[in-house]
């Protein structure tokens, strides 16, 4: 059994572990609330966004266009939204792991990162790091999505992939998060986003089909690039609130139990000086 000085030290050190996730979980919540009201401020936005262009190719009837079409290259990017920092439960993992699960291979991904957590993970299984962007998930903006969608076109105008992935972590509500992987391009079109009234109704293009494309289609990706690094800021807020609840939770929970054993054993060396000292004078009696 341990010694009454050695169960002090531990609660002490368990209680101090305490106070910091504590103010962990003060930290997150203020973060996420504000995270939170971006998230719900912008999603409709490019939820729509979404259902539009879908709707819209479902209707333009076979366009023959770069962004369409798939290329010879069997290389895929991979743009991976996770964290800078850890101690968010499972948030950072949870994305590795879609990435790792899916059929893109190791050999034929080629990583863009945001968050130096995933891109050390993955690192150590292996993947090849193309572009670190790793500095804009502290405070997304447009822009920042607007380099990311630069940066991956000229990749796959030129021929260095054929096709375009996000991974991040969809934010449904504080305490519920999806990671998730949508294909960028090439676009796929979905008959089933196309109204029923609408499906015999065919899109017109002005000036042409290719020069509306190339100012649509960028647009769209990093409509839905922004999408993900705001709800991914909200979803890592979200599940860090959460983990270091839990840690608080079960700190409470040592702590008590420590407080337990040191008055049992405390009572337990009570009862052991009492009974030498009656020992004792009954020698000498």
């Amino acid at each position: 059994m341990a010694s009454m000085r050695d169960i002090k030290r531990r609660k002490t050190s368990i209680s101090s572990t305490q106070q910091i996730t504590k103010a962990m979980k003060l930290v997150s919540t203020v973060k996420l609330q504000k995270a939170k009201n971006r998230a719900e401020e912008t999603t409709p936005y490019f939820n729509y966004m979404y259902q539009t262009v879908c709707s819209m190719l479902a209707k333009a009837g076979q366009v023959n266009h770069p962004y369409l079409t798939r290329n010879d290259s069997e290389r895929k990017a991979v743009i991976v939204i996770t964290s800078n920092r850890g101690l968010a439960g499972g948030y950072n993992s949870n994305v590795v792991r879609l990435i790792t699960g899916s059929d893109i291979s190791v050999e034929q991904a080629s990583i863009y990162t945001v968050g130096r957590k995933g891109q050390e993970a993955l690192a150590r299984k292996g993947y090849e790091m193309t572009a670190d962007y790793s500095d804009v998930i502290e405070a997304p903006v447009y822009e920042d999505a607007v380099a990311m969608c630069q940066d991956v076109l000229q990749a796959y105008a030129a021929g260095e992939v054929g096709e375009i992935y996000l991974a991040y972590t969809h934010f449904k509500n504080t305490v519920s998060h999806e990671p998730k992987l949508l294909k960028l391009l090439p676009v796929e079109v979905n008959g089933e986003d196309v109204a029923e009234q609408d499906k015999n109704l065919l899109m017109n293009f002005e000036p042409n089909e290719e020069e509306a494309l190339d100012l649509i289609i960028p647009k769209y990706i990093t409509s839905l690039i922004y999408g993900a690094l705001v709800e991914a800021v909200a979803s890592e807020n979200g599940a860090r609130m959460q983990a270091m609840d839990s840690a608080t939770s079960n700190a409470e929970d040592m702590i008590n139990d420590l407080s337990l054993k040191y008055n049992r054993a405390r009572q337990g060396s009570i009862t052991q000086e009492l009974t030498e000292i009656i020992a004792g004078a009954e020698a000498i009696s």
